[in-house]
């Protein structure tokens, strides 16, 4: 009974959140509603079905609400995190497809080592600030659309370029950052979204 309560409550904090000023997803600060060219309406179905995915993936097994995250973007669905086995990863990709609306999984979950290694941890946010701070310096970028995780000093980004060029100004940041050992971008033009922002 006590599990089914905290299942319960966990549920409604998920599925209670609306779109406002900004959106927060479970990658942190999302994309500014101000700056974001989707519409309003792809916004709201991307938040429903991040919230969708999310609920399930809850569901299914609680380990996951720190370990695993997710993000929508114009019916796209990207996975970050780090889970114990490659059938764990599979499930998830599988759970991510069952979601109404999905028109593609991008699935960057890595399978956890045996030790934490602090130092490499420590790396990444290192990382992950300098290219957070270069492309927010960068006025041919508009920082805000973009998400950033680093693991194992492997940049992956996440975010709608409004054109080719600055996606290719993202992507040459990323790699320009010491120590960087790869860049993963799922970055999508503005010209490529389902409806464009009037």
């Amino acid at each position: 009974m006590k599990f089914r309560l905290i299942l319960f409550f966990l549920l409604s904090v998920i599925l209670s959140g609306c779109v406002g000023v900004s959106s927060t997803g479970i990658f942190g600060t999302g994309v500014s509603v101000a700056f974001d060219p989707r519409t309003v309406g792809t916004q709201i179905d991307d938040s429903i079905m991040q919230k969708n995915l999310a609920a399930k993936i809850l569901i299914k097994d609680k380990k996951y609400l720190l370990s695993v995250r997710s993000k929508v973007l114009d019916g796209r669905i990207f996975l970050t995190g780090k889970v114990d086995s490659p059938e764990e990863k599979l499930l998830l990709t599988k759970l991510a497809w069952e979601t109404k609306g999905a028109r593609s999984v991008r699935n960057d979950i890595k399978i956890k080592e045996e030790e934490f290694n602090f130092q490499r941890s420590a790396k990444d946010i290192l990382i992950t600030s300098q290219l957070r701070t270069a492309i927010i310096l960068n006025k041919n970028i508009k920082a805000t659309n973009y998400q950033i995780d680093t693991y194992k000093e492997k940049i992956y980004l996440y975010g709608i370029a409004l054109t080719a060029e600055e996606k290719d100004l993202v992507i040459s940041e990323a790699k320009e950052i010491l120590d960087v050992e790869d860049v993963v971008a799922s970055i999508i033009l503005l010209e490529d979204l389902r409806i464009q922002k009037e």
